[in-house]
């Protein structure tokens, strides 16, 4: 008779056919024999399968394939129901248990009644993507800086729950589970190192924090059709479901007569609802998304819908069943390699290539060939600004000698967000001036910060994610400024206007222009419009950047142009004109009057004529 397991080993599983062999191995090998393994396949697409139906005899290991990806936390629900002893273990199937760990967990359970979870120490290495090591170890418990880890624990067993994705997201386990736990008795530790947390780019902790992951590399990982609330140990929260529900709740358009048919291919970076624009004015939106993207970078399924997916393993046959009017590729340099795949088996359907940034990072990244294709081959190009047109004219002289491009700013948002009321300014309460950054705080130095709170400046800093990334900085600005900096988490869409129309003045990126009015010296910061500009002009607020007199610089020639910049030489000087009532009136009013012209909705048909005319120059 089989002896009554005193330990269930669950072993959540998604892509890992490469480790679990070596996973179950390490299960199979330990001291302590009178264990359960349940395997929960998640929906693995990679031969998983094949490669534990060889352990299937022994019947102390169950395995079940689920249909589709359900996420950790109810593969690992799912676990549990077929779970039958009292004591429960987890077994990543990229992880590892040495030989007596199961054993030494086990032990002080039994030694310890009051005690409802055992963790043991870990075998560990913590890399950043492109850096190499940062810590490689071991710890006798606790990893620094995260929670405990599943390889690492052993508990009691008890009706609650793990959080489920339609719950939360998250890398925090301790949010997950091991809190409903604390309050059923003590947490002790083995004190010895009896598990490997093995490191690898795949992790699912490494798919969730940004920067090198994110709610965007986490959909497309899992193929996560539904809206999420999202929140790492690093990011802000995100909750997809009430920030989109305007979107998706509502009725799809009606196809318009003369509407188009338009694939979109490889991301859509900031603001990704503003192709909603076209599927309100009756054309039909399709999805073939980057497998590469970053946290930055939104990927489909997208959250507010009315966009059909196409399937990326066998995207050519999709695309010859819809039958696309237009390919509109787009947008960051990550998805250059993705686009340049496409563009090169496209099966004759108009192609049109669209750059948000680019021409720097794919030289530094190896894609300049494929960007260089783009430009060329494609029918039809889109710049996001005249100065990055302009540089491209000097690299590829042909392209100014045809009717094939645009300029269009490549992620403005939509023009949902623009609605709501401004707020009364802070200044109009306490008379001093109050500044807003929306994001990393490029080129804002503690210099500078003195000196403007010298003069009685306030500046308010937004952004969770890049707090985390600016702690130097914001150490620093608090050293020498500690009653002139405010800290705020991230403002979402629906809020900016109310939010940030509270200040009397938004930062740019602070970058000094080298080119001297020549374009090919011009690098990323010449040629860009930052993604918060269209975010300050929402809450109508005078956009402050540097004094770049005569180089060419993007930023500088649209906020000349409009008349709503405040341009920084002299830290007294600026703050003079933030001041005066009658300059800030002035800016303020055009910045409010232009305010139409930043969201993507206003330049939609203007995108579709450029579409026709593509489509009638192939046909």
């Amino acid at each position: 008779m089989q002896q009554a397991a005193r330990v269930s080993v669950l072993m959540p599983s998604y892509m890992q056919a490469a480790f679990i062999r070596r996973a179950i191995e390490s299960v199979c090998a330990q001291t302590m024999t009178s264990w359960q393994l349940v395997i929960v396949d998640d929906g693995s697409p990679d031969g998983t399968r094949d490669v534990v139906k060889r352990y299937l005899d022994d019947d102390r290991i169950t395995y079940v394939r689920l249909d589709r990806n359900i996420g950790l936390g109810a593969a690992l629900n799912h676990a549990l129901a077929l779970a039958s002893a009292p004591l429960i273990a987890y077994l990543p199937s990229d992880d590892l248990y040495y030989a007596e760990h199961l054993a030494s967990l086990a032990a002080v359970l039994d030694g310890r009644p009051e005690a409802v979870l055992a963790f043991a120490g870990a075998k560990h290495e913590i890399r950043v993507p492109g850096a190499g090591v940062v810590s490689r170890g071991s710890s006798t418990g606790q990893i620094e800086g995260y929670a405990l880890q599943l390889v690492q624990v052993m508990h009691r067993r008890t009706d609650d729950p793990w959080t489920e994705r339609d719950e939360l997201v998250t890398d925090d386990l301790d949010r997950m589970y091991w809190s409903r736990l604390r309050g059923c008795g003590a947490f002790v530790g083995t004190g010895a190192m009896s598990c490997e947390w093995v490191d690898h780019p795949r992790q699912r902790h490494k798919v969730i924090r940004e920067p090198f992951g994110g709610v965007n590399p986490y959909r497309s990982r899992f193929g996560v059709r539904e809206p999420l609330r999202f929140h790492s140990t690093v990011g802000g929260r995100i909750d997809e479901v009430e920030h989109y529900r305007r979107f998706r709740e509502r009725p799809n358009t009606p196809p318009a007569p003369d509407g188009l048919k338009i694939l979109l291919v490889g991301e859509l970076a900031f603001n990704p609802e503003r192709v909603l624009a076209l599927e309100e004015r009756g054309h039909q939106l399709y999805g073939l998304w980057t497998p590469d993207g970053h946290w930055y970078n939104a990927v489909g399924p997208l959250p507010f819908g009315h966009v059909e997916d196409l399937p990326r393993h066998d995207w050519r046959d999709a695309v010859r069943r819809v039958r696309p009017d237009v390919i509109y590729a787009l947008l960051n340099w990550q998805a250059v390699p993705f686009a340049h795949h496409v563009l090169t088996e496209n099966p004759g359907i108009p192609f049109v290539w669209h750059l948000k940034e680019g021409p720097f990072d794919c030289i530094a990244n190896g894609t300049w060939p494929q960007l260089l294709d783009l430009v060329t081959r494609s029918d039809g190009q889109i710049y996001s600004s005249p100065e990055l047109l302009n540089w491209f004219e000097t690299a590829v002289p042909e392209i100014s000698r045809h009717d094939r491009s645009l300029v269009l700013d490549g992620d403005l948002p939509k023009r949902d967000w623009f609605t709501t009321d401004r707020t009364q300014r802070l200044s109009e309460s306490d008379g001093q001036v109050h500044s807003v950054i929306v994001g990393n705080p490029v080129g804002l130095d503690g210099e500078l910060v003195a000196r403007l709170a010298e003069r009685g400046v306030h500046i308010h800093f937004y952004g969770d994610v890049h707090r985390g990334f600016n702690r130097h900085w914001i150490e620093e600005t608090r050293m020498v400024a500690p009653d002139h900096l405010h800290l705020h988490p991230t403002v979402s869409q629906d809020r900016w206007v109310s939010e940030l129309s509270k200040y009397d003045a938004g930062w740019l990126h602070l970058l000094s222009s080298g080119n001297g009015g020549d374009v090919r010296r011009a690098d990323w910061g010449d040629l860009n419009y930052p993604a918060r500009m269209p975010t300050l002009v929402s809450a109508g607020l005078p956009l402050v950047q540097l004094d770049n007199h005569g180089a060419v610089v993007a930023t500088q020639s649209l906020a000349r142009r409009l008349g709503m910049g405040l341009f920084l030489g002299d830290p007294d000087r600026l703050v003079d004109e933030l001041l005066d009532d009658e300059t800030m009136d002035r800016v303020r009013a055009n910045v409010w009057g232009q305010r139409e012209t930043f969201t993507f909705d206003a330049h939609a048909d203007r995108l579709i004529d450029f579409f026709r005319r593509v489509i009638g120059a192939r046909a």
